[in-house]
C-alpha cells in the first residue's frame, strides 16, 4: 500500500500500469498532475484588468470633482471610459473563448497504460505511478523511470540546456519537459503535478500570456514619462487656476451647480487633465491584438503567445521544412529498386515490412514502406536501432529460418561511400524531388559497430502542397526571403523548391558540408536558399546565424528535429499534426497543417502593429498639444479655454471615435524597428503645432480680455479640432474610400455640435462671432501647413537614412 500525507493508504502499483479503479483512487486523493492547462486569463482577472487600471482610477478622480462642481455634460468623459472599458472585456472575452477551444485541440494527450491497454488522457488526468508510453516526438509530461526501453533517446536540452541526447535504460529517470527523439519505452510516473521537475516552467510556459514585446515596452516607456509630466504640469495648471487669481469665488446655483470663476477654473483644470492622458491607447493596443487572435483563430491558428503576432510582422526571413510543410505529410512507397541484378526484389521487400513491423513509432517514411509492403515475416527481432534525424538511419536485427540477418535504412550519403554507385543512383533519383532511402545489409548486429552492404533503392514519393506556390510568392511579394532546411537529401528538397518558383533553389547546400564554428558559415547560409542534410543542430545554428546578420527569423516545422530550430527562433510555428514537442516550444500552432495559413498570420501582424503605431501617433498628439497648452496657459496665469465637455468633443471626433476603425485597418507594410522615435517624430512636432496654434487663437480672440466667453473658446476649439482632423488625415494614408468617410463623418459631428441649437447647448459653443470663426480657421490653415512641411520632411530624411543603411 501507499501512503500519502494526510491521505488513506492506497494500493500498490505496478509497472503495468494502473487498474481504472485505482487511477480514480489517485485522482480523488489529489495524486492527480494538477497543472493548468494552456489558457488566457480568467474571466476575473480580464475584468480587474481592464477596470482597475492607473489611467481608469486618474479619470475616477477627475470625474469626482466634475460629480461636485457639475454640469453633468462635462463629466461625459467618464462615460467613454466606461465604454471603452466594456469594449476592451468583451474582445478580450472573445479572444479568450477562441484560444481555449484552440488549446483544448492543440493540447498533448500522453497515453498511459489503464487495465493494460494504452488509451489516451489529457495530461491532467495523469496521476502518481501512471505508466506512460513514449515514442519520437512525444514530450514526457511528468518526472518518472523509465519501467522498458527500445533504443529510447531522449533529448533534455529544454530543460538543462545539454544537446545531445540521452540513451535511457531500465530504471534511469525522465524529466517532465524532455522529449523522445528515437526509439520507445514506458515510463512510470513518480512525481505528478506542482511537484515535477518542470512543472513550473511548463505552467509558465503553457500560459497564454502578455510577454514583454518591443510594442509594449515602447508604449510603457512613453506612459512613464507621460506620468512624470502629468504631475508637474498639472500642478502648476491647478495652481495658476485656482490660486494666481484672488478674486476666484465660487457661487452655487438654485439647482446644486456650483458656477463662477472657481468652479470655471476647477473644469478648466479637469479638461485639460483629461486631454492630456492618453486613455484609449493601452486599451486599444489590447483589443487590436484581441482581434487579431480571433481572427487568426477562425483560420485554425493557435497563437499561444500574443508577441507572436507582433513578432511575425517584423519577420523578414522564414525557415521551413519541406516533408509535412512544402509537400504533403503523407508518402507513397513508388519503388523498391535492387541494385544487384541478382538480388530478389521480393525479399527484399519482405524485409522492408520487417524493418516497419519492428518500428513501433514509425516516422512518415516509415509509414509509407508499412502500408505497401504488406504482411510482415514472423522474424524475432534480436536488435533494434530506432531512426534519430542525427544518426538519419534506422535498422533491426533480426532471427530468420536462414540465420541472423541485419538490417538498415536510412540516407544513402549515411550509410554508404560517398563515391559508391549506390550514392550515385540515388542522387540521380532525387534529382527527380523524389525521396530515395538505401536499404542496407550490415555484417553484425545494428546495435553495435557494423559494415553496410547496399542492398536496394526505396524511392518514396511526395506530394507538393498545391498552396506552397502561391505562398512562396507572397512572401517573394512582401520582401521576406524564404530558406527551405530539410533533412533529405539536398537534390530532392531543390527539385521541389524549383518546381515552386523558390529563387536559388538551383544552388543548393549538403549541410555536411557547413560547419557552425567556420568563419564564412553565417555567409553561406545568408547567401543560400535550399539546404539538404541538415541536422538538428545546424537547424538551430543556421537560425542563430541569421539573427546574427540582424534578421527576424521564422521557422516553420513539424518533426522532433525541428524542436531546438523551433525554440531559438524569433517566431516558432508547428503544425497541429506535428510532435507534441514540437507544438508545445512554438508559439503560433497552424492547426490545419496548412502552409498557405502563415501568410494570413503575417499580414494579421502587420495589421496590428502598423494601425497601433498609428493610433500612438493620434493619442500622443492629443497628449503634446494638451501638455503645451496647460504649460502656456500655467505661464501666463490665464483661464484654460476649455470646459471638460469641450476636450470630450475635441478628443471624440479627432482622435477617440477614427482610432477604433484605425485600429482594425489592413496593412501590409513590414513592422520596422523604432517604434518609439517613429511615433514620437510625428506626435511631438505636431501636438506641439496643434497646441499652439490653439493658443495663438485663444490669445488673437481673447483681445486682451480677462475672461474669455464662449465664443472665444469656440473658436480656440475650432482651431484644435481642424488642426488634429488634417493630423488624422496625414497619419490614415494611404487613403481609401472608408477612410474618407470617417473624416468626413468626424467632419459632420463637429459641425453638428457647431451648427445646431441642441449641440450648442449641449457642449456650451457659441458660433455668432464671424470674426473669431475667421480667425480660428485661418490660424488652423497655417498650423496645418506647417505639420505637412514637418512631415515631409521627415519622411525624406528617414528615406534618405534607409538607403544609406541599405547601401
Amino acid at each position: 500500500m501507499v501512503q500519502q500525507d494526510g491521505q488513506a493508504a492506497l494500493p500498490e502499483a505496478s509497472d503495468v500500469g494502473l487498474t481504472s479503479a485505482q487511477a480514480a483512487q489517485r485522482l480523488a486523493a489529489g495524486l492527480g498532475n494538477d497543472v493548468p492547462v494552456r489558457a488566457s486569463r480568467t474571466v476575473g482577472q480580464i475584468i480587474r484588468a481592464n477596470v482597475f487600471t492607473r489611467i481608469n482610477a486618474m479619470v475616477a478622480v477627475l470625474f469626482g470633482v466634475i460629480a461636485v462642481i457639475g454640469p453633468v455634460q462635462d463629466g461625459l468623459f467618464a462615460l467613454v471610459i466606461v465604454i471603452n472599458t466594456l469594449v476592451g472585456i468583451v474582445q478580450e472575452l472573445r479572444a479568450k473563448k477562441t484560444l481555449d477551444s484552440l488549446a483544448i485541440i492543440n493540447a498533448a494527450r500522453p497515453r498511459v497504460v489503464r487495465d493494460g491497454v494504452a488509451v489516451e488522457v489529457r495530461p491532467q488526468e495523469v496521476v502518481l505511478d501512471d505508466v506512460i508510453e513514449l515514442g519520437s516526438g512525444d514530450q514526457a509530461v511528468v518526472d518518472g523511470v523509465v519501467v522498458s526501453a527500445s533504443g529510447l533517446e531522449v533529448d533534455e536540452s529544454l530543460l538543462t540546456g545539454e544537446a545531445d541526447p540521452v540513451l535511457k535504460q531500465p530504471g534511469d529517470p525522465i524529466l517532465s519537459g524532455s522529449f523522445v527523439v528515437a526509439g520507445s519505452g514506458r515510463f512510470r510516473a513518480t512525481r505528478v503535478g506542482r511537484d515535477a521537475y518542470a512543472a513550473r516552467i511548463t505552467e509558465e510556459a503553457s500560459r497564454f500570456s502578455l510577454v514583454r514585446s518591443e510594442l509594449r515596452s515602447g508604449v510603457d516607456r512613453i506612459l512613464r514619462f507621460i506620468t512624470w509630466l502629468l504631475f508637474p504640469i498639472g500642478g502648476l495648471l491647478l495652481y495658476s487656476q485656482l490660486f494666481l487669481d484672488a478674486h476666484v469665488t465660487a457661487e452655487v446655483s438654485a439647482g446644486g451647480t456650483i458656477s463662477g470663476p472657481f468652479a470655471d477654473a476647477l473644469r478648466g483644470t479637469v479638461a485639460a487633465l483629461v486631454s492630456m492622458v492618453p486613455e484609449g491607447l493601452v486599451l486599444l493596443i489590447s483589443i487590436a491584438f484581441a482581434v487579431g487572435v480571433i481572427r487568426l483563430g477562425r483560420r485554425r491558428c493557435l497563437v499561444q503567445e500574443l508577441p507572436a503576432i507582433e513578432g511575425l510582422a517584423r519577420v523578414d526571413v522564414v525557415c521551413t521544412d519541406k516533408t509535412g510543410t512544402l509537400t504533403e505529410a503523407g508518402m507513397r512507397l513508388a519503388e523498391v529498386r535492387p541494385l544487384d541484378a541478382a538480388a530478389d526484389a521480393d525479399a527484399l521487400t519482405e524485409v522492408l515490412a520487417a524493418l516497419a513491423a519492428a518500428d513501433p513509432h514509425p516516422n512518415p517514411s516509415m509509414a509509407a514502406i508499412r502500408d505497401s509492403c504488406g504482411t510482415p515475416p514472423d522474424w524475432p527481432v534480436a536488435a533494434v536501432r530506432p531512426f534519430s534525424s542525427a544518426r538519419r538511419w534506422s535498422g533491426a536485427s533480426f532471427t530468420t529460418p536462414q540465420g541472423k540477418q541485419h538490417w538498415v535504412l536510412g540516407a544513402p550519403e549515411v550509410l554508404a561511400d560517398a563515391d559508391s554507385p549506390a550514392v550515385a543512383a540515388a542522387a540521380r533519383t532525387a534529382a527527380q524531388g523524389l525521396r530515395v532511402l538505401l536499404l542496407g545489409r550490415a555484417d553484425a548486429a545494428v546495435d553495435g559497430p557494423h559494415q553496410v552492404i547496399p542492398m536496394a533503392l526505396v524511392v518514396l514519393e511526395q506530394r507538393v502542397r498545391p498552396d506552397s506556390a502561391p505562398t512562396l510568392d507572397y512572401f517573394a511579394r512582401q520582401d521576406v526571403a524564404v530558406k527551405v532546411v530539410s533533412g533529405d537529401n539536398a537534390a530532392s528538397v531543390a527539385a521541389v523548391a524549383h518546381t515552386l518558383g523558390l529563387p536559388g533553389a538551383d544552388q543548393p547546400v549538403d549541410a555536411r558540408d557547413l560547419a557552425p564554428q567556420d568563419a564564412d558559415f553565417a555567409e553561406k547560409v545568408e547567401k543560400a536558399t535550399v539546404f539538404g542534410r541538415v541536422s538538428p543542430e545546424q537547424k538551430r545554428s543556421m537560425v542563430a546565424a541569421l539573427q546574427q546578420h540582424g534578421h527576424t527569423v521564422a521557422m516553420t516545422g513539424d518533426g522532433v528535429n525541428d524542436v531546438l530550430a523551433l525554440k531559438e527562433a524569433d517566431i516558432g510555428v508547428a503544425m497541429g499534426s506535428g510532435s507534441p514537442a514540437a507544438r508545445s516550444v512554438a508559439q503560433i500552432v497552424l492547426l490545419d497543417d496548412r502552409f498557405a495559413t502563415l501568410p494570413h498570420v503575417v499580414a494579421e501582424g502587420r495589421r496590428v502593429i502598423g494601425n497601433i503605431e498609428r493610433v500612438a501617433n493620434l493619442f500622443l498628439t492629443k497628449t503634446v498639444y494638451s501638455m503645451t497648452m496647460a504649460t502656456v496657459v500655467s505661464l501666463l496665469a490665464v483661464a484654460y479655454p476649455f470646459f471638460p465637455r469641450h476636450a470630450t468633443l475635441i478628443n471624440a471626433v479627432t482622435f477617440g471615435i477614427p482610432s477604433f476603425f484605425l485600429a482594425l485597418a489592413p496593412t501590409t507594410e513590414r513592422a520596422r524597428p523604432g517604434f518609439v522615435a517613429r511615433t514620437l517624430r510625428l506626435a511631438v512636432p505636431a501636438g506641439l503645432v496643434s497646441g499652439l496654434a490653439a493658443m495663438t487663437t485663444y490669445f488673437l480672440v481673447l483681445d486682451g480680455a480677462d475672461t474669455p466667453t464662449l465664443a472665444d473658446r469656440t473658436a480656440v476649439l475650432i482651431t484644435l479640432c481642424a488642426t488634429t482632423l488634417w493630423v488624422l488625415l496625414l497619419v490614415a494614408r494611404p487613403y481609401v474610400w472608408w477612410k474618407a468617410v470617417l473624416v468626413a463623418a468626424m467632419v459632420g459631428l463637429l459641425l453638428a455640435a457647431l451648427l445646431t441649437p441642441v449641440g450648442q447647448a449641449f457642449f456650451a459653443l457659441d458660433m455668432s462671432d464671424p470674426a473669431a470663426v475667421g480667425t480660428a480657421l485661418a490660424v488652423a490653415g497655417v498650423a496645418a501647413a506647417i505639420i505637412t512641411v514637418i512631415r515631409v520632411v521627415d519622411a525624406r530624411w528617414l528615406s534618405r537614412e534607409r538607403d544609406t543603411r541599405d547601401s
